[in-house]
């Protein structure tokens, strides 16, 4: 239903109106509330906030319609305004057109005729709501998908594509923040969230920083990754420069209680897939990667311990002229049916 504002002194106006439109207004197509100057419906838009155009004529006691045209951008710039006047000489419409009038329809009016321009008016009117929630929508929705999920979507072949997916050589990184679990017993959980957005941020910027991009949030870690030339010397300057940043946060004290934020990282690279994994059924998909480099990554972080940087060696024989590595000892880790060596890095 398209909400109607009608501005006009004429007192049998409203009557006609409501005659005329009778039956659009029985079927909900047009709601229509009335004003009869220029302040007045300035007083009618603040109160009707969900208003779509506005019918008005331009001779009217207080404010004329020429001057509600001007205030109408401040009073709601999505409103559109259909000037409804007897004064149609070529000025007065130049003056409506020049300041923001949608069209102009001269009385006597044609009623069929101006049914068409409200049409026109509501159409347009709509497609600029949709534009704008279209717009909020999308800066909503980079605040939880990645940019490289956002630039697949825009691809004209996103939709036929859905469950494509490629090969590619890249490194990926697990942050996880050390110790939080038991904390969220002991803090508010306002604190808790507070204090884990923080980290977060912190972690976020030098992933950035480094070229990386943010895969996903799980619970109190982040996975990363990297692709690209050097993906694999950023990925470890971003661990680098994360370790320092999070060494250099204060300890944080709630009541009695004391937090000294720690995180542990591992980081593995080599040959993964790329796509999305989901369900098309359920529309519903993760644009990730997944491999063995990616589960051996996260199983690295699992074995680090707070501050530590642990690679495998594969790995590291590829970056130890680039890096200072200590050898950190053989570990079986979680599915692997052979020991991997892991190195620290350390600087």
């Amino acid at each position: 239903m398209a909400k109607i504002l009608v501005v006009d002194d004429e007192a049998d106006l409203e009557i006609l109106v409501k005659q005329k439109f009778r039956k659009k207004i029985r079927e909900n197509v047009y709601e229509f509330i009335f004003a009869q100057n220029g302040e007045e419906a300035l007083q009618k838009v603040s109160e009707h906030p969900d208003l779509d155009i506005i019918l008005s004529d331009i001779n009217m006691p207080i404010m004329d319609g020429l001057t509600l045209l001007s205030r109408l951008p401040e009073a709601n710039p999505m409103l559109k305004a259909v000037m409804v006047s007897a004064y149609g000489d070529m000025q007065n419409i130049r003056t409506a057109m020049n300041r923001g009038a949608f069209d102009f329809v001269c009385k006597p009016v044609d009623f069929d005729d101006l049914d068409l321009t409200m049409e026109k008016t509501i159409m347009h009117v709509k497609q600029l709501q949709e534009t704008i929630k279209a717009i909020k929508e999308n800066n909503i929705l980079k605040m939880y998908v990645d940019e490289n999920v956002i630039n697949f979507m825009t691809n004209k072949e996103f939709e036929t594509s859905l469950l494509k997916n490629e090969m590619l050589e890249a490194t990926v990184l697990f942050v996880d923040v050390c110790g939080f679990t038991s904390i969220t017993e002991q803090f508010p959980a306002n604190t808790i969230v507070n204090l884990l957005n923080g980290l977060f941020d912190t972690i976020v910027k030098e992933i950035i920083a480094q070229e990386g991009h943010v895969d996903k949030f799980m619970g109190d870690a982040v996975m990363a990754v990297f692709r690209g030339k050097y993906h694999l010397d950023r990925a470890i300057d971003a661990g680098l420069a994360l370790k320092n940043q999070i060494k250099n946060i204060e300890e944080i004290t709630v009541g009695d209680k004391k937090y000294k934020p720690e995180i542990s990282i591992g980081i593995n690279s080599g040959e993964m897939v790329s796509g999305n994994i989901g369900s098309a059924s359920l529309k519903r998909f993760d644009y990730t990667v997944i491999g063995d480099a990616v589960n051996t990554a996260q199983r690295l972080q699992s074995v680090a311990k707070p501050g530590q940087i642990l690679i495998s060696e594969a790995v590291f024989n590829i970056v130890k002229e680039s890096f200072k590595c200590e050898l950190n000892g053989e570990y079986v880790l979680k599915n692997k049916s052979v020991s991997v060596n892991t190195y620290e890095v350390i600087e």
